[in-house]
């Protein structure tokens, strides 16, 4: 193997790593994977008692601390190795000579706290293309050298932090950047010792027992004569790969250990460090793939994060890093914004590195043919760029370089359908490949396939990245194919979890292998084969044929018509009823260069003729796609513009939750949505709680049984919806109790809620009422308009306000009879200093003169808030209008709506208002007196105000 990329434990290169992103790992959590961060040179023996020295030269004090007699180790040179380790990132070609110092290439990544949720089973690069669409401004990012601090407003000390992201992404860098400036004393210099310890290896330990001192000896010899102890040295463990995971991590085990002298197996050391038996006070950071996030008991983890990759500001910062000439590197940015599926791509780090290769090889060549706009077409390209640099290296063993590529491929596709990401000497030797010879051509794999050193059990193989494993398979079985007339499908037995259908039959047609990897891709029930499926096809277009060409010399040739392909995917669009299985097969048809049923879509979208139009099967699928892919961020889904006569809101609301789950506003406004649909979309919803800030479910027979479902989401801790409307949905005071039973054990997200013409009543608002007084209830808006609340409710709700009065901003109880008893409750509330209610509606309330008398004295105490006052269709007179115009002419009063309209008020209460107004002009902006017995004169008098410059009266209705 080349030296530059040998590493062995000691080096300065071990910590050089290969891109900004992940190793390659397995979407199975039992896969262990191979770019180690510091190899051991030597397997060390155990015989299950204390191997790291002789204990008779030790001493252990009653805390179980190992104490050594020689303390020639300590926490600066700890740190020294450390960043001789982990200081430099390999990037680039191998022309680039040298690896790059960490810190000169590094780009931040885009990091966020989240929720360890439901395990998402689409494939990576699917993951990766919905989290795109998010707007970054939902989430707060967090920098990675402050993965254990808590935000603003968090007071709980954070000690164990799980990150976790899709391959590629960035996890294991941001553990590499966090090491590298605490070893360079730049962060987090509270910590006096970090351990590194990767699962891929200490899977290799798994059948070991020894103590955790031991363990630590094992692989940090350092601290042989080093004092481990929580009191003695704040100590963090960082535990990368947890999906890599073949330890069995049982938390159910209750095997609890205390001294770190006390040996048990690998992984019961592990499980009592994370639960804070050993080390207590120590800090503990797992990343780990989405998939195995779970392995790991919520009530153990203390903050979950998740790195998304390179935001769109990054993704530039990160090209003009690695491209020192920055014409060059605006042109690869402008390039790659030019294809969507290239530019979503662009959020893993390792992606970005593969196409800065191949792009800036190709752009800076006079004559480099077509750049890539596909992802087979730049993965192609990065293939051929390996080669050629293997052959200015050895250029004597060109020959080989076809039957290597092959039986790598070869590899990548048999291991690929095992679902296994790392592989032994006896998986390469199925395929043929030498374990020497492998070693010797490490030097055309240095960016694609990696060897490194176990620690026990010989030399293990990788893929540098998923996606490069994917590419080779898909070109292993379209050369197998176009060379032998096979299909790589038949050699896979039924136990390697792809079915039998191997015989000596000889296919002519490209189509057969197509359709076949169609149906096995649409059978996997976590994606595992989309990405290949694209591969695959695209492989097929002559273009693609013309470069192949230039990377292998024998490339036989069968029969095919590409229509054929395209009209089976086309038919499996339409077989699907799942739409959202179906936007794999329209990237294929986008690989294939066929964008018909997208393009027929988009024309209906931009005529507004969507929901008049009856589309099929496939139609709704392409729509779901187009709407899903499209460059602008769903924010708000209106279901309206997609129903017509041809299909009930349930149905089509079935179809469009993938939709729905990616959109922050939803509007289901007098829909006709039932139970059923309801029901679908309470479900959906659940799926992917955090993203929805707008739910309104207004004039839809939502009922009881919808509300109790609705509130199965707001109770979800994940749940950050905002605005909830309710209007006329037939809802009692049976769902209001559900409603707010879910709103009090989740009640700090929601702002606005409208709960208007339905049946609550009092002993509804007496609900809420619980939720109001609540310290962490941020309510900002509550509107109850007619729900046959009386005097009874309003006196439970002002009560609740009274305890809790500093959030309410909006208050609607108009068309309920609250009458003067209940107005003087409010009043109570209004002259509360801490009271903020900006807008009160007490349309047709009952109230009289009394009560506006109430209501004007509380405000005069306190008139500084209000801003709008609906008092319409209450009997005020003019006895009430001279008391609001007292109100009025107070220097500090800041109304600037008020309505008054059928309020039985005459020219007496008109003339007092003129001279309120007179006395202090400056804040009314609209004035509303309809209905009443005015004469022309008084309302002359009122329209000279408006006319007036001096005034801010704008509207006047009379």
């Amino acid at each position: 193997m080349d030296d530059t990329h040998t590493f062995r434990h000691g080096d300065v290169s071990p910590g050089c790593s290969q891109f900004q992103g992940d190793r390659s790992i397995s979407p199975e959590p039992s896969c262990v994977s191979m770019k180690s961060d510091a190899s051991m040179r030597e397997p060390v023996k155990f015989d299950g008692k204390h191997t790291s020295t002789d204990l008779s030269e030790q001493s252990m004090d009653n805390r179980g601390t190992f104490r050594g007699r020689h303390m020639s180790s300590n926490p600066s040179t700890f740190k020294s190795d450390l960043l001789k380790k982990f200081q430099c990132l390999y990037e680039g070609t191998a022309k680039q000579g040298n690896p790059t110092l960490l810190n000169e290439i590094y780009t931040e990544l885009f990091i966020t706290e989240s929720e360890s949720g439901e395990i998402n089973n689409e494939h990576e690069v699917r993951q990766i293309e919905t989290k795109s669409r998010r707007a970054a401004t939902e989430d707060t990012p967090i920098k990675c050298n402050d993965i254990f601090k808590p935000l603003p407003g968090q007071d709980k000390p954070i000690r164990t932090v799980l990150t976790k992201g899709v391959a590629g992404i960035g996890k294991t860098v941001s553990v590499q950047k966090f090491i590298v400036d605490w070893a360079e004393g730049k962060e987090n210099q509270d910590v006096q010792l970090i351990f590194p310890l990767a699962f891929r290896e200490l899977n290799l330990m798994k059948d070991k027992t020894l103590s955790l001192s031991d363990l630590l000896h094992v692989f940090f010899p350092e601290t042989k004569e080093m004092e481990i102890s929580s009191d003695e040295y704040k100590v963090l463990f960082i535990f990368d790969g947890l999906d890599e995971c073949r330890l069995s991590l049982n938390f159910k085990r209750k095997v609890k250990l205390c001294n770190i002298s006390e040996s048990a197996s690998v992984d019961e050391l592990l499980m009592n460090l994370i639960e804070g038996n050993l080390l207590p006070s120590s800090l503990i950071w797992i990343t780990s793939r989405p998939a195995a996030a779970d392995l790991v008991p919520s009530e153990c983890v203390h903050r979950v994060t998740e790195v998304r990759g390179f935001n769109e500001p990054q993704k530039e910062e990160y090209f003009r890093k690695r491209i020192s000439d920055q014409s060059l590197a605006n042109t690869i940015i402008t390039h790659l914004k030019s294809s969507r599926s290239l530019h979503i791509m662009c959020h893993i780090p390792v992606f970005c590195s593969i196409s800065a290769t191949v792009l800036e090889e190709m752009l800076s060549q006079v004559k480099s043919g077509e750049n890539p706009k596909t992802l087979t077409q730049m993965y192609t390209h990065f293939l051929i760029i390996q080669t050629n640099i293997k052959h200015e290296k050895d250029y004597k063993k060109r020959v080989k370089d076809e039957d290597m590529i092959l039986k790598l491929g070869k590899l990548a596709f048999q291991q690929l359908v095992k679902g296994n990401l790392i592989f032994y000497e006896e998986d390469l030797s199925e395929c043929g490949i030498n374990v020497r010879e492998a070693s010797v051509y490490s030097g055309l794999c240095t960016q694609i396939f990696r060897e490194e050193l176990g620690l026990y059990q010989g030399k293990v193989f990788c893929f540098v990245h998923l996606s490069i494993q994917e590419h080779l398979a898909a070109l292993y079985a379209h050369i197998y194919f176009t060379n032998e007339n096979r299909n790589v499908f038949g050699q896979i037995s039924k136990q390697n979890s792809v079915s039998t259908f191997f015989n000596r039959k000889k296919y002519h047609s490209l189509s057969e292998l197509h359709q076949r990897a169609v149906d096995e891709a649409l059978q996997s029930k976590n994606g595992h084969l989309d990405l290949f499926l694209r591969f695959l096809l695209g492989l097929s277009l002559e273009s693609n044929q013309t470069l192949l060409r230039e990377l292998l010399t024998q490339t036989g040739s069968c029969s095919y018509n590409k229509e054929e392909t395209v009209q089976y995917i086309k038919q499996k669009i339409g077989e699907n009823r799942s739409p959202e299985r179906s936007i794999n097969l329209f990237h294929c048809l986008n690989e294939l260069g066929d964008d018909s049923l997208m393009q027929e879509i988009q024309d209906y979208v931009k005529s507004g003729e969507i929901g008049e139009t009856k589309l099929s099967s496939s139609q709704w699928s392409a729509l779901v796609y187009v709407l899903l892919t499209s460059e602008q961020t769903m924010d708000v889904f209106d279901l309206k513009q997609f129903i017509g006569a041809q299909n009930t809101a349930d149905e089509v609301l079935q179809i469009l939750l993938p939709v729905v789950k990616e959109s922050r506003s939803v509007q289901l406004w007098e829909c006709g949505v039932t139970d059923e649909g309801f029901a679908s979309l309470t479900s959906a919803l659940r799926s992917n709680p955090s993203h929805l800030r707008k739910l309104d479910l207004s004039w839809n027979k939502v009922g009881d049984s919808g509300v109790k479902q609705l509130s199965d989401l707001l109770q979800d801790p994940r749940c950050k919806l905002e605005i909830l409307w309710l209007s006329d949905c037939g809802v009692t005071d049976e769902g209001c109790a559900a409603l707010t039973s879910a709103l009090r054990s989740n009640p700090s997200h929601l702002r606005e809620l409208d709960l208007s013409l339905n049946k609550v009543g009092d002993f509804g608002v007496e609900q809420l009422s619980d939720l109001l007084q609540d310290p962490h209830c941020k309510l900002e808006i509550l509107r109850l308009w007619d729900c046959g609340v009386t005097d009874e409710g309003d006196a439970a709700l002002t009560s609740a306000l009274r305890s809790n009065p500093s959030h309410l901003r909006e208050l609607s109880l108009s068309r309920n009879k609250v009458g003067d008893l209940g107005v003087k409750q409010l009043s109570d509330l209004l002259q509360d200093p801490h009271c903020k209610l900006d807008i009160l509606w007490l349309w047709d309330c009952g109230v009289t003169d009394e009560g506006c008398a109430d209501l004007a004295s509380a405000l005069r105490s306190n008139p500084s808030h209000l801003r709008e006052l609906d008092l319409s269709k209450n009997k005020v007179g003019d006895s009430g209008v001279k008391q609001l115009s007292d109100l009025l002419q107070d220097p500090h009063c800041k109304l600037e709506t008020l309505r008054l309209s059928y309020c039985g008020v005459t020219d007496e209460g008109c003339a007092a208002l003129t001279s309120a107004l007179r006395s202090n002009p400056s804040h009314l902006r609209e004035l509303s007196l309809t209905g009443n017995k005015l004469r022309d004169s008084d309302v002359k008098l009122l329209s000279d105000l408006r006319k007036d410059p001096h005034y801010k009266l704008e509207t006047l209705l009379c």
